[in-house]
């Protein structure tokens, strides 16, 4: 009777994967990438008006963007770090207060968050500037890209916050008994044991998180930020040509996400480990 080899990590040979990539392999979903762009390199060049005009008068926007996004992602990693940890703290005063900041800002919509940081925030400012006679506060004016990353952090870093909580839970309670019994401190035990695991396993969710970001970034339009939807709204205004205009927005914000959901699928291959 023929023998079966069995399976094992590394074996290119696995009943529950039939098909597995390596590392080095290529993810033919960047296919799906190089086409998008080369539609948009086809209009641009075979529809010259309004597609070449219109990508030459959003494309500054990109960078707003992309800017606006990453420094978001950026201080929403922190936030939700100092959030999941308080979610999970014995102390009753911390829980709550991380509790309530996780439960209030998910039960706000995102445009009304940033309409708020925008509009209201810096009301407030003066008002307490009027109130302490500092001329300073009293003339405070926002600026739309620093009040936009302050909205979106704060309403991400909410989400974020129980990315990690999940996160650290799913990790065994013996690691953490493990750590204290080499004499480790709580704290030790957190940052040398407990989170570097803890962030192999929320790598896909976190990796959702800035796809969404980025697709909800679309909102700092809204609070004067030249975005690429605010710049497709300008050139709609100055072009009358609508359909042309948002099929543009439309496919450039779908480079944007479908490239960084690639780079996120290759983080997590060469991060995963061999079981």
């Amino acid at each position: 009777m023929e023998e079966i080899e069995p399976s094992v990590p590394g074996n290119p040979i696995d009943s529950h994967n039939p098909l597995p990539k390596g590392k080095g392999d290529f993810d033919l979903w960047w296919g799906l990438v190089i086409g998008v762009i080369a539609l948009i390199a086809l209009l641009v060049i075979l529809v010259p008006d309004p597609f070449s005009r219109a990508f030459n008068f959003i494309k500054d926007g990109i960078g707003i963007s992309l800017f606006v996004t990453i420094i978001s992602f950026v201080l929403v990693l922190v936030v939700g770090l100092i959030g999941g940890l308080g979610r999970i703290a014995k102390n009753p005063v911390i829980a709550g207060i991380a509790t309530v900041y996780v439960e209030v800002i998910r039960g706000i919509p995102l445009l009304v968050q940033l309409m708020f940081w925008y509009f209201a925030f810096p009301s407030v400012i003066q008002g307490i500037g009027k109130a302490i006679g500092s001329s300073a506060l009293e003339n405070y004016i926002a600026d739309p890209v620093v009040m936009a990353t302050i909205g979106l952090t704060f309403c991400y870093g909410a989400y974020m916050s129980e990315v990690y909580r999940a996160g650290i839970q799913s990790i065994p309670k013996g690691q953490m008994e493990a750590a204290r019994s080499l004499g480790m401190t709580y704290f030790q035990a957190m940052r040398y044991v407990i989170i570097p695991q803890a962030v192999r396993v929320i790598l896909p969710p976190v990796g959702n998180e800035f796809i969404s970001l980025l697709k909800d970034s679309s909102l700092v339009s809204v609070v004067a930020v030249g975005d690429i939807t605010l710049r497709g709204r300008q050139f709609m205004a100055l072009s009358f040509k609508p359909v042309e205009t948002f099929i543009m927005v439309a496919l450039l914000y779908l480079v944007l996400t479908l490239f960084s959901a690639r780079m996120v699928t290759w983080i997590e291959r060469i991060t995963k480990l061999e079981r």
